[in-house]
């Protein structure tokens, strides 16, 4: 195999961000991070930046070491790496899937007893707590879902919400809209107040992006924002059908109250927001560039939403 061409300055700076990671590993981990990527880098140099002496690396290649060993050592760095990639946020099976895709072989039992052996967990969640307002005299529409998820096409049936995200300046409102389908976060609005006009930006967005068909089921909890005249007229002018949930019981809305979790799970609770527009940068990039387009998800058979609807239309077509 031939040493990289690319310019040694270039190679350098990948030598340092690659083994920025494996300097603080055991050295048997270094070892094979070397041997890994020798035809890459000179050994030398990767000795030194790992602060490993040259002759215990060659010492080390010299050693009986099994091929299961020498595997096994190859599968911790690659998984190690690739918990780092997705953000801490994988769990094995996801995790597998990422790695799988990349093309490496790397069995799901050995990603959960590596992930279990040096104690590489994912990102905790938390519960939070409802922010509408159902306790009111406002009309409402009927329960069209009743908790059935399942569609068989995007643009069939969208979910809605609002949760909340803490800043040092206070408070902000996170209004989205989620395609059932693809489970896309197809719409978005944010705000410092929590009004009408939040949900009905959010309800726009997708309109304008997704420009789905009459007969659209859009379902919402029964908070005031929902039943609000501005939000029912932009419901009947496209012909979509309105539709919400029982009073209080949010499996009704499971869809997007899961969208949530994930969201502050893996993104907000890790976070102190000094400013709004700092937390809405942040949450922004994360739906656009993350969620919507590279997160996988076991449900979407280890796709992406956008893989999903990519995939759709590609076999519509």
């Amino acid at each position: 195999m031939k040493r990289s061409t690319a310019s040694p300055r270039r190679k350098t700076r990948a030598m340092l961000e690659w083994g920025h990671g494996v300097l603080c590993k055991e050295r048997s981990v270094r070892y094979a991070f070397i041997d890994h990527h020798k035809y890459e880098f000179s050994i030398t140099s990767m000795c030194k930046i790992l602060d490993i002496k040259p002759s215990s690396y060659y010492d080390w290649t010299k050693r009986d070491i099994s091929a299961q060993q020498i595997h096994r050592n190859r599968c911790e760095l690659l998984i190690k790496a690739a918990h780092g990639e997705t953000k801490e946020r994988y769990g094995y099976q996801r995790l597998h899937a990422h790695l799988s895709e990349q093309g490496h072989d790397v069995s799901k039992y050995m990603v959960r007893s590596i992930k279990e052996e040096h104690d590489i967990k994912c990102r905790r969640h938390k519960r939070f707590k409802v922010t509408t307002n159902s306790d009111h005299n406002k009309r409402i529409y009927p329960n069209l879902l009743k908790q059935q998820f399942g569609v068989n096409h995007p643009n069939c049936a969208w979910v809605s919400d609002i949760t909340y995200i803490w800043t040092d300046e206070g408070w902000l409102y996170l209004a989205g809209v989620k395609d059932l389908y693809t489970k896309e976060l197809v719409g978005y609005a944010i705000d410092k107040r929590m009004k009408a006009d939040l949900v009905c930006r959010a309800l726009n967005k997708a309109i304008k992006d997704k420009r789905p068909s009459q007969g659209l089921i859009v379902h919402s909890d029964r908070g005031s924002q929902y039943c609000s005249d501005d939000y029912r007229t932009i419901i009947s002018k496209h012909g979509f059908k309105g539709s919400m949930s029982a009073k209080g019981n949010c499996y009704d809305n499971a869809p997007i109250e899961s969208f949530w979790g994930v969201l502050k799970n893996e993104l907000v609770y890790h976070h102190n927001y000094r400013t709004r527009f700092e937390a809405i940068n942040s949450i922004i990039k994360y739906i656009e560039l993350d969620y919507n387009q590279v997160r996988i998800q076991q449900s979407l058979g280890m796709r992406s939403p956008r893989q999903v609807w990519v995939d759709f239309y590609r076999q519509a077509a």
